[in-house]
């Protein structure tokens, strides 16, 4: 894969940074970038000295558009969108169960997959211009990664609800309200991520060893996968195919 798709580096502070770097993109997700993260959060589970894992995409208007619909659309039949969907599934699990305390810093856009990312994290922070929304049902399907079953571990019953069924976008300050966003700002910057995280490495495993207990004993690896099981059944589906084409059809009519 081309080097550029991902930007990785662990600062000063042993805050380990995972970039998206699809801009042109959105920062959409495919394959290479699964595969990126996954990469990475081994080297976070492998690593000690490690005290945070960020995750950010690159530029200020996008974080995380979800998946690339222009690659995952090649994917029609159920199976074909199942072998897709609990590949990152399982990533976004691992990064739900990681060791250390994570945080989306959202610095744009956060669409569909990109919500089910930041819902994986331990903290969502955003910037004040940001828009987000799991927008899965616009095109017929549900959350596909496993996101509806991390989001209902992070916010109120009623907010989750809302959220899912609405299909909506919200703006930074309406998230904060829904639970769903910790924090807007102007901008991001080391020292407040210090300030949130000052406690030494084995500190902040060993709290976060006690929110995973809680998520292994509630068996939330077998609720994503069933949700993603639903969400493979409704790809399939021509609504979802239908829906697709649109959105594809209108954004290359978008650029001419």
């Amino acid at each position: 894969m081309t080097e550029t798709k991902v930007h990785t580096h662990i600062d000063e502070d042993q805050f380990f940074w995972f970039t998206i770097n699809r801009p042109d993109k959105r920062n959409a997700i495919d394959y290479d970038v699964m595969n990126e993260l996954k990469s990475s959060l081994k080297q976070v589970r492998e690593n000690h000295a490690i005290r945070a894992f960020i995750i950010t995409g690159n530029g200020n208007q996008s974080f995380c558009s979800g998946g690339d619909l222009s690659v995952f659309h090649a994917l029609h039949t159920k199976e074909e969108a199942y072998s897709m969907l609990s590949k990152m599934g399982e990533i976004l699990y691992d990064l739900m169960t990681l060791p250390v305390p994570t945080v989306a810093l959202i610095n744009g856009t956060a669409i569909g997959g990109g919500c089910e990312i930041a819902a994986a994290c331990d903290q969502r922070w955003a910037v004040s211009h940001a828009t987000l929304g799991f927008v899965q049902g616009r095109l017929g399907i549900t959350t596909g990664w496993g996101g509806a079953s991390m989001l209902m571990e992070k916010v109120p019953h009623a907010s989750a609800i809302k959220m899912l069924s609405s299909a909506c976008t919200y703006t930074a300050s309406e998230a904060v309200e829904l639970g769903y966003i910790q924090k807007v700002v102007s901008f991001f910057d080391s020292q407040s991520l210090q300030e949130e995280f000052a406690v030494s490495s084995a500190v902040l495993r060993s709290y976060k060893k006690s929110f995973i207990s809680k998520w292994e004993q509630s068996a939330l690896k077998e609720r994503m996968l069933a949700e993603i099981e639903q969400c493979s059944i409704l790809w399939e589906q021509d609504e979802h195919h239908d829906a697709v084409k649109v959105f594809l059809e209108n954004k290359k009519n978008k650029r001419i």
